[in-house]
Order: C-alpha cells, then structure tokens, then sequence
C-alpha cells in the first residue's frame, strides 16, 4: 500500500514578504519533492493548501492506511530536504506500522519531526 507525502504548497518561510519570490517556499518544496519522488516506488505525492503549520514552514505530512502518520516541518526548500523527505517516505512505505528506524533515517529529515499520529481505528 502506498505511502502519501502531502506537501503544503502556501508555506512561506520568515521574510518571504520582502524575498520578491513570485512562488511560495511551499510551492518550490512540493516541485522538489515531486521531481524526487516521481519514479519512487510505493510513495504518492500531493499538495494541498495550508497544514495550519504556518510558524514551521515548510511543512509536509507522510501517511499511509492503518501506519503511524507524521508530519515534519522548518524545511527549506532544497534539493537535499526534498531527497530526505522522499527517501524517509519510501521507508515508511516499506515498514509494516510506519515506524521507522532511526538509524535509517536520512540526515534531511532529522530534527524536522514535529507530530506522529496514531493510525484511526478500523471499526467504530
């Protein structure tokens, strides 16, 4: 079953407002992620405005059906985060509960957790 990274394509990081950027740091990370992910095996990719994470940006959420679900936050907007983020992502695909190790983690995501979510309840 896969894995869902959901990338917030509004994020816009501490003095964006001034940056004279034309696209959001949000909109750039999402662009990263997808180019990085678009042949990954097992892992999604989409973008939703706003995670309601705004102090944070940019923001992401990893989810995928009865797994534990994250979400990870205070990226920017590079190469190396969207890699990490992709590739920690293909190791939630791969794990049964959506644990993963933290000795497999890549060094883009360390530091950048900021919730875990229990899977829902199957049944009411």
């Amino acid at each position: 079953m896969a894995t869902w990274i959901t990338v917030c394509d509004t994020c816009k990081r501490d003095g964006w407002e001034t940056s004279g950027a034309d696209t959001t740091d949000g909109e750039k990370l999402a662009a990263l992620v997808e180019a990085a992910g678009a042949t990954v095996p097992d892992v999604k990719i989409r973008r939703v405005s706003c995670l309601m994470g705004c102090t944070g940006a940019c923001n992401v959420a990893v989810q995928g059906v009865g797994k534990l679900n994250y979400t990870l936050g205070r990226f920017d907007p590079t190469e190396e985060a969207a890699q990490g983020i992709v590739e920690w992502a293909s190791l939630h695909a791969a794990s049964e509960t959506g644990q993963v190790p933290y000795r497999t983690w890549p060094a883009a995501v360390k530091g950048h957790f900021v919730t875990r979510h229990p899977p829902l309840p199957e049944g009411e």
